[in-house]
């Protein structure tokens, strides 16, 4: 009885109910409220990436076009001061081997890659995706430093050229002040992050 009170009740009542209760309840409890504290202050430590699909998509610097593809994948990449070869050996086998394109043969939706239909790939750094409010001012403290962080992104972009095709893919500046501009081809994007390896 004492159990089922104590969930029915507003938090102080239940502080008060549950000192009645048995010492394993009281040790089960003190674990659940572990538990839930853990899982709230969890951050994932892997590199990043938000696929989209696109018609067209460019990447200009200082009002100049750096970069440019046709219809194809906008892949924004955010990386972890942990990361390493094997998270970027990741995100590239999932990104070039995502069926996000409809096989216009079959009649199938969702079923082609980016390499099947040949079609490009724009890559862009996006460190902006470890950031959290730390009050009320962003702090970007657990992303890769810069002088780490861009031979690290510089080697991925060789990974995507070699799983792939060298003049499919493309980058923007790593460090730029970059502005992108996209015609999507679908509402839909998608979210990898390198922690769920197979």
């Amino acid at each position: 009885m004492n159990c089922l009170a104590a969930s029915v009740f507003p938090s102080s009542h239940t502080t008060l109910l549950l000192n009645k209760l048995s010492p394993l309840l009281l040790r089960r409890n003190r674990r659940h409220q572990s538990q839930r504290l853990h899982r709230r202050n969890y951050q994932i430590r892997a590199m990043r990436a938000v696929v989209q699909r696109v018609s067209s998509s460019s990447v200009t610097v200082d009002g100049r076009i750096v970069s440019e593809i046709g219809p194809g994948l906008l892949v924004l990449i955010g990386i972890h001061e942990s990361d390493t070869d094997s998270d970027a050996d990741y995100i590239c086998r999932k990104v070039v081997n995502m069926r996000l394109f409809t096989n216009e043969t079959a009649g199938k939706g969702w079923d082609q890659n980016v390499m099947q239909r040949n079609y490009e790939v724009l890559l862009v750094s996006q460190f902006t995706f470890y950031g959290f409010l730390k009050g009320n001012k962003p702090d970007f403290h657990v992303a890769m430093p810069p002088d780490k962080a861009k031979p690290f992104y510089a080697s991925l972009v060789e990974k995507f050229q070699k799983a792939y095709n060298p003049d499919a893919v493309k980058d923007g500046v790593f460090g730029a002040m970059m502005q992108s501009c996209k015609r999507r081809s679908s509402h839909d994007a998608a979210r990898l992050t390198s922690i769920f390896q197979e």
